[in-house]
């Protein structure tokens, strides 16, 4: 049986702060109080004193650049530090190129063009291919670009650079993969409100660039199933072709012999296409306003407040940044210091002056805070944004600033891949190669005077549009005394369209023979509730802690989990929309990862993935090494392969995604099959995240039909009780 992973987790981070002392702690406390300490006279030197040389100019590797006789604008930049070949195609197109009723073209055209495979082999059989020879190759097309990479060991790049070729001319679009991409640009669409922070990000974008031009748009679940296998292939040929491309290698290699090796390989492609068109002119916003996305019952208020940018050319850049730092750009900035450390009203504050290369950015000012304190917060913040315009900085305040400008270009320069990279990005803006070394220079040269001047010019409070999310019930006084009619933001979703999905023929033969091994579709179909134990011991890394957890699940979504762990029980409950946690210092809502967590489980669940091909929605496909990759609706996946003996499940991989917004790989290995109620389910499962052992879990309970009530899994415990 699947275990819920969300809890274990927060069962480690709970304990983390309880963990025993380490060796050396306990040998302290054995050897009783450490003598005094004899005093030494001499002072150490203050920080302040010392002395830092100025920062030198950023180097720039020499780069061979040379345009091949069918028109791709080749980068080259020998890197023998480690024997590893990496590459970078830029295509000239985006998402700004698509159509009106059609948004999410681009997107699921760069998910697809490497998933969906090329002509000569399926997107597993490469996946099978890179796998072998431990090598990657991705796709993807961001706003204004498209961006198809490679990474492979020196032994193995000439395989690999020819599955990179094939990725770029000759993809195939599966309608299956197509499918799978859908199934995850719907899932996002429908958690797209799950996070404040993230509806406040999205919504401030929409209402300073306008709704009305492409800056604006989103994708929503009609535009997503309008789009169909010929919108992919036309999207594709109109703008994948030489003359559109610029591609980028770095690596252990001879650059001459490289050069003559990639135009050796693409020589096969000389496809024509008309010269792209610029991209559509940013439709500014000029009156501000107040917005608001009210949440009932939320007790923080998300904000975002500011105006437009500008872009990374523009003459004042460099001051203009040097004045965001002072103003909200880490913990020595103003807002930090006067907001959140003087009057302790948020969360979290920063402000950036954002810029693009081709078109405006945003400056924003962004924050949470309670909802008690969120109008005293922002008027708080108009009140500092408005100093910056009223007199110069202080001399410590512009020294800080600029080192920390000036240190923070070692680190986007520190590889000569980053700066490659930087590179080909100038190049592909029409910017100088040496504009990063100009900007270096201009923050050097940044004066209190300019500051206060670029101020005045573009920080204007009484011109600022401002966003929030919360609860206004809970507000210290309505936004509406800021002096502006406040527009409400809908976040309502209009629900997808459900349409049948094409089923692989091969993965429903493969799932079938597992079903059978399993006890039958019939008799898993056939599990209306289920309750299970386990013992979970945690590998050293995660503390050699023992907990034990207790499952129960009734369908289709309700499930409740209980926790035993040193210092008190976890509890957590989910109905299948929402639910709630709670924890030795107290309970809440389940929100934000937790939530997507554990909706991800459920989808998990051992014998309901044995059901994807009868749950309406889910999607199958096959994978490398006859196993088969799973789908739902909400966008989650996992890849299961099978055990060839006995055809049941051998192990199962999947992401999660964790606080920072990485995304994990977990794979979950079975043994030691029993028969439960007639259905075979693994007792043991060794669990592991990224490349490091995360648990051992045996099962020690399972049950299916056990006439289980919901209002056994709804009661939420006394404080201090386990379940």
């Amino acid at each position: 049986m699947k275990k819920l992973w969300i809890v274990p987790v927060l069962v480690a981070a709970h304990l983390a702060a309880q963990a025993p002392p380490s060796a050396q702690e306990a040998s302290k406390k054995k050897a009783g109080p450490a003598r005094p300490a004899v005093a030494r006279v001499t002072a150490a030197p203050s920080y302040k004193d010392l002395k830092y040389p100025a920062a030198k100019p950023i180097p720039i590797p020499p780069v061979e650049t040379v345009t091949l006789p069918n028109g791709i604008k080749l980068f080259l930049l020998e890197d023998h530090e480690l024997p590893i070949v990496s590459g970078s195609a830029r295509i000239g197109t985006g998402n700004l190129f698509d159509p009106a009723g059609k948004i999410g073209l681009a997107t699921m055209t760069g998910m697809v063009l490497r998933t969906g495979g090329t002509r000569k082999q399926t997107g597993e059989a490469i996946d099978q291919a890179l796998e072998d020879v431990a090598a990657s190759v991705e796709s993807s097309i961001g706003e204004s670009s498209g961006t198809v990479s490679f990474t492979a060991l020196k032994e193995s790049a000439g395989p690999v650079l020819a599955i990179f070729h094939d990725v770029i001319t000759a993809p195939e679009f599966r309608q299956e993969r197509i499918d799978l991409a859908k199934t995850q640009l719907h899932s996002a669409i429908a958690r797209r409100n799950d996070d404040p922070a993230t509806i406040v990000q999205r919504e401030f974008s929409d209402i300073l660039y306008g709704t009305q031009n492409p800056y604006g748009w989103q994708m929503e679940h009609d535009t997503v199933d309008a789009i169909a296998r010929p919108d992919l292939q036309a999207f594709y040929n109109r703008y994948f072709f030489p003359a559109n491309v610029r591609l980028a290698l770095w690596g252990d290699f001879d650059a001459a012999a490289m050069k003559t090796r990639i135009e050796k390989l693409f020589a096969d492609w000389t496809v024509k296409g008309e010269p792209v068109p610029e991209f559509p002119e940013v439709n500014a916003r000029t009156s501000p306003g107040t917005f608001l996305a009210a949440t009932g019952g939320a007790t923080q208020t998300f904000f975002a407040m500011g105006q437009l940018g500008g872009m990374f050319n523009d003459k004042d850049y460099a001051a203009l940044e040097i004045m965001a730092n002072i103003l909200g750009g880490g913990a020595q900035s103003r807002l930090f210091q006067q907001v959140r450390t003087r009057m302790g009203k948020a969360y979290s504050i920063n402000a950036v002056w954002g810029a693009n290369y081709d078109h405006p950015g945003l400056l924003e000012i962004s924050g949470s805070t309670g909802s008690l304190s969120t109008m005293e917060t922002i008027r708080a913040v108009q009140k500092e944004a408005q100093r910056m315009r009223e007199s110069e900085v202080t001399e410590e305040e512009l020294r800080v600033a600029k080192e920390t400008a000036l240190n923070s270009l070692v680190f986007a320069f520190d590889t000569r891949e980053k700066t490659l990279s930087r590179m080909l990005t100038y190049d592909y803006y029409g910017y100088p190669m040496d504009f990063i070394q100009r900007y270096q220079k201009a923050l050097a040269n940044v004066t209190r005077a300019d500051v206060l001047r670029v101020s005045q010019a573009h920080l204007d409070p009484n011109m600022f549009s401002l966003v929030a999310v919360g609860n206004p019930n809970a507000f210290d006084q309505p936004l509406e005394v800021l002096g502006r009619p406040v527009t409400p933001i809908s976040l309502a979703i209009k629900p997808p369209t459900v349409a049948p999905v094409a089923v692989n023929t091969l993965a429903v033969e493969i799932l079938a023979r597992a079903q059978k091994a399993a006890g039958g579709a019939d008799k898993l179909a056939a599990a209306k509730d289920f309750v299970q134990t386990n013992e979970f011991v945690l590998a050293p890394a995660a503390g050699r802690l023992q907990v034990k957890v207790r499952t129960r699940w009734i369908a289709p979504d309700f499930f409740r989990q209980d926790s035993e762990v040193p210092g008190g029980g976890i509890s957590a409950y989910y109905d299948g929309t929402q639910g709630w946690i709670s924890t030795p210092q107290g309970e809440g809502p389940l929100v934000d990862l937790q939530l997507d967590q554990v909706r991800g489980t459920l989808f998990r669940l051992y014998f309901r993935l044995l059901l994807g091909d009868r749950i309406p929605g889910r999607t199958l496909t096959t994978a490398g090494s006859g196993g088969i990759e799973v789908g739902s609706p909400a966008g989650d996946s996992a890849l299961i392969t099978f055990d060839s003996s006995t055809g049941l499940p051998k192990t199962v991989s999947y992401e999660v995604k964790q606080e920072s917004g990485a995304r994990l790989q977990v794979l979950e290995t079975y043994s030691d099959f029993r028969d439960v109620d007639g259905i075979m389910i693994p007792f043991k499962t060794l669990v592991m995240q990224g490349s490091q052992e995360f648990a051992n879990v045996t099962v020690t309970e399972a049950k299916f039909n056990s006439d289980l009530q919901l209002t056994d899994l709804d009661q939420k415990p006394a404080p201090g009780v386990r379940k």
